[in-house]
């Protein structure tokens, strides 16, 4: 068990920016995140920005306006002072009658902050790497935070972040170069209470995982081979009538933000949760719609007048139980970052964490003995990272056994499950779900038909992807009735496997997460060729179906072949699995 340090603040403190206009009628939070000391044991401090007119706002935490004792003008903003006894909940802004975006505003004490672009340098490797700021993961047996401090008072350093689950704490080192840094780290490294350094290997503002532009053509038809509009229809006819109880579920997706002047999002401002039925998005505005964070949450809550190209959880809404999407990823501090607020997200109940990104180690090959070049890390950065996730996925099977992580397989047409080469997608855990992407063939088949859809071609491959999904859609727009601009790649899949776990774990919230990959496989469709359950080859898009997933039949025709998503009878199996699961 991990040893982490509980810090019971006497209140909470949130300091805001000074608030613009990004246009006449628009109030937005753009910006919320833990500043100051991040150490204090009294006070939690948060800076957040927003666009308003100048003049300040009511600020409404948890469905409450805060008293105007709670609310203090400064120079630089407002202060909030917030009873600390308050829960994890959604923070948003009134003013002249007009909303603002709502955002998930935690109190749990997991984070860190993320490098300037003074200190980052470039390594040897053509990285952007940090200088200044690294992670110790402490060994279990000491109290974390206090091995930290005496750490860093032994070498000059400073404690600036926390991910105290993880027995996690974030340096901020005197180092000016890399060469200070890297024999700071090797000195620390060799410290018998540290379990591993972690370095960041990445550029403060860098995007998450990406395939190359898709075509406009690309989107429009790809949900169809996961059979989306069937299991709407399915949910809202078989689930509406109310006689199978359904339980809310809360997703967390570890992105930046969600553009809330789209029309996709804009319903979303102010109190969300004003009707219990309905799909929630939390989030902090995004400047454009084409945005990732945008393009991922879409394929959980985009609403659109087609409810083919509606976002999956939002075109439950007539008969769902509430779903909660939390977009929030605490800073832009690179794989800690996503670390520490998924940690959070989990402690604030989330069921479902979506992870729509990925790193490659230098020197993977894919599938034709090619180098990849997409999101490349060196072979030091990704051992820290490695210790990282499996200090996260220790702790989540210890502590959340119902926690479910949804990982993109990733972008580099290669083997996903090779640990030396590819995280976090090849860990082997029964909470991790790895998602492969397909797209439709241009042949005229059933959809049933295992050539209905193939793999994308920049899509990983092998026996640790659970499943593939469609990996084009639709982006979000700026204007009603206007297409967006289409995305493709395993980041899209993901969030549609994501949302599906979150209606089956509405269905019946008693499920496993290994119950949930049965159901998941049981009910797949085929994609691609038969398979030979040897090694996997370029071919091999996911584990192959086995008899036991198709009753026991040997000579079933869908043993063999690799598994595509189908939502319509995973929610089905979900249905029929109530009442057997214990």
């Amino acid at each position: 068990m991990y040893r982490s340090i509980t810090i019971l603040p006497a209140l909470l403190t949130l300091t805001l920016a000074t608030f613009t206009s990004a246009s006449a009628d628009s109030l937005r939070i753009s910006h919320l995140q833990r500043c100051g000391n991040l150490l204090d044991p009294n006070t939690l401090h948060y800076c957040l920005d927003v666009n308003s007119s100048g003049k300040t706002p009511q600020v409404l935490f948890n469905g409450e306006a805060l008293p105007a004792p709670s609310i203090l003008q400064t120079e630089r903003g407002l202060q909030l002072r917030l009873d600390v006894d308050q829960p994890s909940g959604p923070l948003w802004l009134e003013l002249d009658g007009e909303q603002s975006n709502p955002v998930w505003l935690s109190t749990r004490r997991s984070h860190v902050i993320a490098a300037t672009e003074e200190e980052v340098a470039t390594n040897q490797d053509g990285l952007t790497t940090w200088v200044n700021l690294i992670s110790l993961i402490i060994e279990e047996q000491h109290d974390g935070l206090q091995e930290a401090q005496r750490l860093a008072e032994k070498y000059g350093a400073e404690v600036v972040g926390a991910i105290p689950p993880l027995n996690t704490y974030q340096l901020r080192l005197p180092a000016r170069h890399l060469e200070q840094r890297d024999a700071l780290v090797l000195r620390l490294g060799n410290e018998v209470s540290v379990d591993a350094v972690v370095i960041e290997e990445s550029s403060p503002e860098e995007a998450a995982e990406r395939d190359k532009p898709a075509k406009p053509e690309d989107a429009g038809r790809e949900w169809a081979a996961n059979r989306l509009l069937d299991a709407v229809v399915y949910y809202q006819r078989r689930l509406g009538d109310g006689d199978i109880p359904l339980q809310p579920v809360r997703i967390g997706v570890i992105e930046r933000d969600v553009d809330f002047d789209s029309p996709d999002f804009a319903d979303y401002l102010g109190n969300c949760r004003r009707d219990s039925q309905r799909t929630c998005v939390y989030a902090r505005d995004a400047e454009s719609p084409s945005g990732h964070g945008s393009t991922v949450t879409g394929v959980l809550a985009a609403n659109r007048e087609d409810p083919g190209s509606s976002g999956f959880l939002r075109a439950l809404d007539d008969a769902g139980p509430g779903f909660d999407v939390i977009v929030e990823r605490g800073s832009d501090g690179g794989i800690t970052a996503n670390v520490a607020a998924s940690v959070n997200l989990v402690e604030d109940g989330a069921r479902i964490i979506n992870w729509s990104w990925g790193l490659h180690r230098i020197g993977t090959m894919d599938v034709n003995g090619d180098p990849v070049d997409s999101l490349v890390r060196s072979g030091v950065a990704m051992s820290g990272y490695e210790e990282l996730l499996e200090e996260f996925f220790l702790w989540l099977r210890a502590e959340h056994p119902d926690v479910v992580v949804v990982n993109s397989a990733g972008n580099g047409a290669a083997h996903s499950g090779r640990d030396e080469y590819r995280l976090p997608s090849s860990f082997v855990t029964d909470q991790l779900f790895v998602v492969g992407g397909h797209q439709r063939s241009k042949g005229k088949t059933e959809v049933e038909n295992p050539g209905y859809a193939v793999r994308r071609k920049t899509s990983n491959v092998d026996m640790r992807v659970d499943i593939t999904a469609s990996a084009c859609v639709e982006g979000a727009s700026s204007k009603r009735g206007e297409p967006g601009e289409a995305h493709c790649g395993t980041s899209y899949s993901t969030p549609l496997v994501a949302g599906v776990i979150a209606a089956m774990l509405s269905i019946n919230p008693e499920l496993e997460p290994e119950q949930i990959r049965m159901l998941l496989r049981r009910s797949a469709m085929t994609i691609g060729p038969e398979q030979d359950f040897e090694a996997p080859d370029g071919d091999d898009l996911t584990a192959p179906i086995l008899p036991s997933e198709r009753n026991n039949q040997i000579n079933d025709p869908d043993v063999g072949h690799s598994a595509r998503l189908d939502m319509y009878r995973a929610l089905d199996l979900t249905v029929k699995s109530r009442g057997r699961v214990r």
